[in-house]
């Protein structure tokens, strides 16, 4: 099964949600990176969330990035997702290995440390906005909760998981972002923390054959829930030559003449998804005579 979000109202349209298997994604990712188990459950994670997230936009045009900074061993994560729940990342250390943590599961936590949570939004204003939060567990879905309720000032809950095969493959991947709008009554408050609090886990639900709809029909139990969309979820690079040409160009006169100079071609590789682009002595000597 593709991977796809849903989202949509429930109790009576006191809660939004947006809920997404990304199992496709996430093993895409891992084979293009080839990254260790707790880089591709981290990465995963915050792919998911951006899958999740960019179903959240407004307009077409708009473009959403993660990043996190961290202290740990795996240096750092870069997610992008788009308005049509395009999505492609990359971890700064693919390598990284550490042992589990004290439930014998991948420990992400310890594997970011201490650091920043990004959230920049291009919605085709002057300068994109920008909203950082502090890590508070490295967890990924709790900073991501943290980061609603202190950026956004929306009571969120966030559930992302990969669960990995023994061959290290990606077996399950998914989340939910559940949100509960200003009007909504005490009584929906209290049955949202009850259960949210007795949620296992997004993987082991998706491990039993739940869909994204069954997962939110069990939180909601007893309320109604309405599906408005539901949405392709898909890993999509686009990176090309002609953007690194751009890229290359932008460096200026300074720069690409000191390329010239050593009389070589150049090579630059996508750090999204490993495509490598080369420029011959001919092309950056054309990009000169165009340089400011």
């Amino acid at each position: 099964m593709s991977d796809y979000i849903i989202r949509g109202m429930a109790a009576n349209n006191q809660v939004r949600f947006f809920a997404a298997t990304t199992r496709d994604i996430v093993e895409t990712a891992r084979s293009i990176s080839n990254t260790s188990p707790v880089a591709t459950a981290a990465l995963g994670r915050l792919l998911t969330a951006g899958a999740l997230m960019g179903a959240q936009c407004k307009n077409d045009s708009d473009m959403l990035t993660l990043q996190i900074q961290c202290s740990g061993p795996i240096g750092g994560l870069t997610v992008t997702a788009d308005a049509h729940c395009n999505v492609k990342g990359y971890v700064n250390n693919p390598d990284v290995i550490i042992p589990a943590n004290d439930k014998g599961k991948l420990d992400v936590a310890k594997a970011l440390d201490l650091g920043v949570l990004s959230v920049i939004k291009d919605i085709g204003l002057k300068e994109p906005y920008c909203g950082q939060t502090q890590l508070v567990s490295g967890e990924i879905a709790e900073d991501l909760t943290y980061y609603f309720a202190t950026s956004e000032q929306i009571p969120t809950s966030v559930a992302l998981g990969v669960l990995m095969n023994r061959d290290n493959t990606v077996k399950q991947a998914g989340g939910f972002i559940i949100q509960l709008m200003p009007f909504a009554s005490d009584e929906v408050i209290d049955m949202l923390e009850k259960r949210l609090g007795e949620f296992t886990s997004i993987t082991s639900c998706l491990d039993k054959g739940q869909t994204p709809l069954d997962i939110v029909k069990e939180i909601f139990d007893g309320y109604d829930v309405e599906v408005t969309d539901e949405i392709p979820a898909k890993w999509h690079c686009n990176c090309s030559k002609e953007r690194y040409y751009r890229g290359v160009m932008s460096l200026g006169r300074k720069e690409i003449a000191a390329m010239v100079a050593e009389d070589k071609p150049i090579e630059v590789c996508c750090s999204f998804c490993k495509s490598k682009y080369s420029f011959s002595v001919d092309e950056l000597k054309e990009m000169l005579a165009k340089a400011k």
